[in-house]
């Protein structure tokens, strides 16, 4: 029986990027899920204009964590395979969404169960030069993932990957926020999912791009990602699957 994928976006008041991001998306992917997490722009006018997608919504903005959580839900609950989740505001290509699709490695004895976007696993021709701070911020944030978790990640923080649904249904997603991926790679580690890491390019279009309110500062943003980790590590760990320990490649 042939494998079912889906490619789902994430958006909040994405009214500049939606159309554009969402053809080449259409392009490459078989079928697409857009979570509106309560947008206040034009966001649900023009995906009411697109056809092709389908659209869940949030009637109130409840976080990025949030609209990857019912994206993880609805990927269960309609039976697909695989999950691929790409950002919607142009950093990402969608061109290589069935390459990334691919790196699963659905048909082999031992498939994937995370294959997570890198954007400093190599370089690339064209790559843009990160803001200084957000760097700074991933490299703690991974070191500390690597020492803490014995993963070899590069990028920790790249919201473009692809799942295996089967995987999915085993996390407990409850974090919310820009977190999120911080609670998903405790929870991995402890139920033996197989991760790898998928090289893509570097892109920044918006440097200056919110993380809404207090989160704009870094060193409140930071210390709110080691106060998740810090909740996480110290959460009972959930029943491990029989195997060996996590394949990361980084």
């Amino acid at each position: 029986m042939s494998s079912r994928t889906l490619t789902a976006l994430p958006v909040f008041n994405e009214e500049t990027h939606i159309a554009e991001v969402l053809k080449p998306v259409k392009k490459y992917s078989e079928a697409v899920l857009v979570v509106d997490d309560g947008s206040t722009d034009s966001t649900a006018d023009r995906l009411e204009g697109i056809s092709g997608i389908d659209v869940l919504r949030h009637e109130k903005n409840l976080g990025y964590g949030a609209a990857l959580r019912s994206a993880f839900e609805y990927a269960s609950a309609e039976g697909f395979d695989v999950l691929v989740t790409i950002d919607c505001d142009g950093q990402h290509e969608p061109r290589l969404i069935p390459e990334i699709l691919e790196a699963v490695c659905l048909d082999s004895e031992f498939p994937y169960d995370i294959v997570s976007g890198s954007r400093y696993l190599k370089a690339f021709e064209g790559d843009s030069q990160p803001p200084v701070e957000r760097r700074d911020i991933n490299l703690t944030i991974t070191d500390r993932l690597n020492r803490e978790l014995g993963l070899s990640l590069t990028d920790s923080f790249c919201g473009f990957k692809a799942y295996r649904t089967e995987a999915l249904r085993q996390l407990n997603i409850t974090e919310l926020g820009y977190a999120m991926p911080l609670q998903l790679w405790v929870q991995a580690v402890r139920l033996d999912l197989r991760i790898v890491e998928f090289a893509v390019p570097l892109v920044y279009l918006e440097e200056e791009r919110s993380f809404g309110g207090s989160l704009d500062d870094s060193r409140r943003r930071l210390a709110y990602y080691e106060q998740v980790l810090d909740r996480e590590m110290a959460n009972p760990a959930p029943q491990e699957k029989a195997g060996s320990r996590p394949c990361c490649a980084g």
